[in-house]
């Protein structure tokens, strides 16, 4: 169970007209032009009712999310037939086009959303990487002609379900996924021109990988040593790097045949300890100001703590120079499986930075494999 004092805070978007012109023989919905013929045919918009369908599986969840969206036929209207309160954070003139999603799109994500539920087709996925590109994980509810991107779920009860897996507390992973559009002209003359556009984060539903499988569980040491590699094969040049402490980031140290505080702080930079056992202080004084700088920690298992209990020398001030994209958590599927849900804990000593810190954060628990998990400023009650 989530706690109701830290909810899951959901972007809703819809691209009204997505999908218009299938139904119709028109291959597609792009541009002003084809929307009105596909509506001249008698074409019925289908987007916003395929929202709602996604959106009713966790409208008895609605304890433990805060729902963003933009106004009428753009997310409005598709949480209101879900059953699902939401705050209208914005409107666009009816017909809306691609930049009125673009310029949604930024909004929710400024607005604080954590994740962007969206019901579209490959034009709406080409707006989001343009709009928000790889800052917030997205997940397609298809609902276009032209669905060549990798970013939909199978359909709108598919994508409803794993929101609520998310909402829950579940092992979802986070996948970079590939966004693909085709010239529609091209395609109405019997022609497929498609091209890669950019990519997004996806989240996708998370199944523990065959290469750690034994009797169906984790080999917790094997897993462990996967993530470790996984570190150490996209180490940066000239970065430091904090390694805090814990088993799960000695083994990282141990991998690379360096010597490792097991309960303190150690900084390394290409591959070399810089320093040992560090106080705050001292990494501040280190990393300096400009330097480029990650940090690799752990969670404490069963606990779930993140910040606040054994690793104090990541103080706010050490905190607020990394930055939140600068900070990767490394734990196993079967370490995060013990909190039952319950989301990660931050108690910096700092109201606001932990309050900045909690949401969504992708936790590395394999070789380039990466889960989508909550963090909050206390556990789920």
């Amino acid at each position: 169970m989530t706690n109701p004092r830290e909810p899951l805070i959901l972007g809703v978007l819809v691209n009204p007209f997505a999908g218009l012109g299938g139904a119709v023989g028109l291959k597609g919905s792009d541009g002003a032009d084809t929307r009105e013929e596909a509506l001249r045919r008698g074409a019925e918009p289908m987007a916003v009712a395929r929202m709602t369908r996604a959106l009713k599986a966790v409208a008895g969840q609605a304890g433990h999310l805060r729902v963003l969206t933009w106004g009428g036929d753009m997310g409005e209207q598709s949480c209101r037939a879900a059953g699902l309160p939401a705050e209208v954070i914005g409107t666009s003139p009816s017909p809306s086009d691609a930049e009125h999603s673009r310029q949604a799109a930024r909004a929710l994500l400024d607005a604080g959303a954590q994740l962007l539920l969206f019901a579209g087709g490959d034009g709406t996925a080409r707006d989001l990487v343009d709009a928000v590109g790889e800052a917030v994980p997205v997940l397609g509810v298809p609902a276009g002609c032209k669905m060549h991107s990798a970013v939909y779920a199978i359909n709108p009860e598919a994508a409803g379900g794993l929101l609520a897996d998310l909402v829950r507390g579940g092992l979802v992973a986070l996948h970079q996924a590939e966004v693909r559009d085709i010239d529609e002209d091209a395609f109405r003359r019997g022609e497929v021109r498609a091209r890669h556009y950019g990519e997004l984060q996806v989240p996708a539903e998370g199944r523990y990988l065959q290469q750690v499988k034994c009797g169906g569980r984790e080999v917790e040491d094997l897993v462990v040593t996967e993530i470790a590699a996984s570190v150490i094969d996209h180490l940066e040049a000239d970065t430091y790097y904090l390694v805090g402490s814990g088993s799960t980031v000695a083994t990282v140290m141990e991998q690379l045949d360096l010597p490792n505080t097991l309960l303190g702080v150690d900084i390394v930079r290409n591959e070399q300890v810089v320093a040992a056992d560090v106080g705050a202080e001292q990494i501040l004084e280190i990393i300096g100001d400009d330097a480029p700088a990650r940090a690799l920690l752990t969670v404490i298992g069963g606990q779930g703590h993140l910040f606040g209990r054994g690793n104090q020398q990541f103080s706010p001030a050490v905190i607020r120079r990394l930055g939140k994209a600068h900070i990767q958590i490394l734990a196993s599927r079967t370490k995060l499986a013990t909190l039952d849900g319950r989301p990660l804990v931050v108690d910096t000593g700092d109201p606001d930075l932990d309050r900045q810190l909690c949401g969504l954060w992708p936790v590395t628990s394999g070789y380039e494999d990466t889960l989508l998990y909550r963090v909050a400023t206390d556990a789920a009650e």
